[in-house]
């Protein structure tokens, strides 16, 4: 059985870059963050209606990449982050994102860091709000009582706590045995 590994956080935070490390380490797939794809063929500024497609869209390619996965799914996002969104900027979420909130399972969440510099980039929006958007996505996860670690680092220490956080998470569930790169051990 594949395990699913959220990987969230506020803008800028090297969400896509980590994802791509852990699907290396771990010779499995990763899910790109949808929205990006959506949003660069988007002729227009983005409204609310667009969230559903877009979260759509995430649990599409989500569940096509689970078929190729390898112990585990790294997704690079999930819904937790645009019902946030959504909520931040439109003050509500589509019923049928909350639906599929409470539907579907991830084993464990890799909440990023505001640690590393801002990169600007146009589909980001918020620069001066990273803590902000970092304490509602910790709370969230304490909230729903959902597991986690936060990531923290510069480069390959970031990369490292992630790995750390994965193989901590995993082992402590008993899910050890599996042969891993490097020698490690993980879920089966």
């Amino acid at each position: 059985m594949v395990k699913k590994i959220a990987v969230i956080g506020p803008e800028s935070t090297g969400k896509s870059e980590l994802c791509q490390h852990l699907a290396r380490h771990y010779d499995t797939e990763w899910v790109p963050e949808y929205a990006r794809f959506y949003l660069d063929r988007l002729d227009r500024d983005y409204e609310q209606h667009d969230l559903k497609s877009i979260a759509e869209g995430q649990l599409a390619w989500e569940d096509e990449k689970a078929e190729y996965a390898n112990n585990f799914l790294i997704c690079d996002t999930n819904l937790i982050v645009i019902k946030i969104w959504s909520d931040h900027k439109y003050g509500s979420t589509d019923a049928w994102i909350e639906e599929q909130l409470s539907e579907r399972h991830y084993d464990f969440y890799l909440l990023n860091n505001i640690d590393i510099p801002w990169t600007p980039d146009p589909q980001r929006e918020h620069p001066q709000m990273r803590k902000h958007f970092f304490e509602v996505y910790k709370e969230y996860l304490e909230k729903y009582e959902l597991p986690y670690a936060i990531v923290s680092g510069i480069e390959g220490d970031r990369k490292k706590c992630a790995v750390d956080a994965v193989e901590r998470f995993f082992n402590q569930q008993g899910n050890a045995g599996t042969s891993l790169p490097d020698g490690q051990t993980g879920p089966k």
